[in-house]
Parts: structure tokens; C-alpha cells; sequence
């Protein structure tokens, strides 16, 4: 039986903003969309999902700001990028930046997504489905 209550925990470089996920993730994938990788100021995102009501902040205040149709959460202090929210894509899901939990290899990737915007350096070959879109 998978334990469903579990809590793991995650926050910012500076410690400022701390959060706790209940329960497994409902996702985990690398995004390698342009705007992950320009907000997150790297060649790829790897992302957990998990439904909001999962998803408590239990330090500090995570900072909003609004482009492109979502939310992008980050810690105020240090500058970390915490979470996104895209409320018409994917309704009730919050996702969270996996190297930020304490335990990043607390869920693993199972796909790469938006690929169609992958830079050319890199070379995918950890045998990952790949898609061009988000399905």
C-alpha cells in the first residue's frame, strides 16, 4: 500500500520560504518550454505537480509575479523560483520546482515536454519519452 499522508518538504536557497507537499506528486517532468527557461534562467525546468489544497507554504511568503497567463512564485529574499500556476491549463495543480525539495529525487521525471524548444547543446538520452507540446 503507498503511504498517501506522507509529507515532504522543500523552500528557497535562503531558507526564507519553506513549504510542505502531503501525499505523492501527481506528475514530475522536465519542461524545456522558453519560458521556463527563461524565468528559471536555465536549459530546462524539472517540475513536481501536485493538486493545491497538497501544497502548503509553512515559512515565509512566496512572491507572485503575473506574465504570460500564469503565476510564477519566488522567494522574495534570495530570488529562488518556487512554483508555477496555470489555473486555465491545469486547474487546482501547483507546481514546484523539484530542485528545491529537500530530497529532489523525491519523484522522477517521466517524460520530457516541450521539446520543440530544446537548446541545441543539449542532448537528451536518458531514454524519456520526449513531446514536442504538452499533452
Amino acid at each position: 500500500m503507498v503511504e498517501t499522508t506522507k509529507e515532504t518538504e522543500g523552500g528557497c536557497f535562503c531558507d526564507a520560504v519553506r513549504y510542505t507537499i502531503i501525499g505523492p506528486p501527481d506528475f514530475s517532468t522536465h519542461c524545456h518550454c522558453r519560458s521556463c527557461q527563461r524565468a528559471v534562467g536555465t536549459a530546462f525546468a524539472s517540475w513536481v505537480g501536485v493538486q493545491s489544497e497538497n501544497f502548503k507554504v509553512t515559512r515565509g511568503q512566496i512572491k507572485i509575479c503575473n506574465t504570460h497567463g500564469v503565476e510564477r512564485g519566488f522567494c522574495g529574499n534570495c530570488g529562488t523560483s518556487l512554483t508555477y500556476v496555470a489555473e486555465k491549463e491545469w486547474p487546482g495543480v501547483v507546481s514546484i520546482l523539484a530542485p528545491t525539495l529537500d530530497d529532489p529525487g523525491f519523484a522522477t521525471p517521466g517524460a520530457h515536454v516541450y521539446t520543440e524548444h530544446q537548446l541545441p547543446w543539449i542532448k537528451l538520452d536518458d531514454g524519456l519519452p520526449q513531446y514536442e507540446q504538452f499533452t
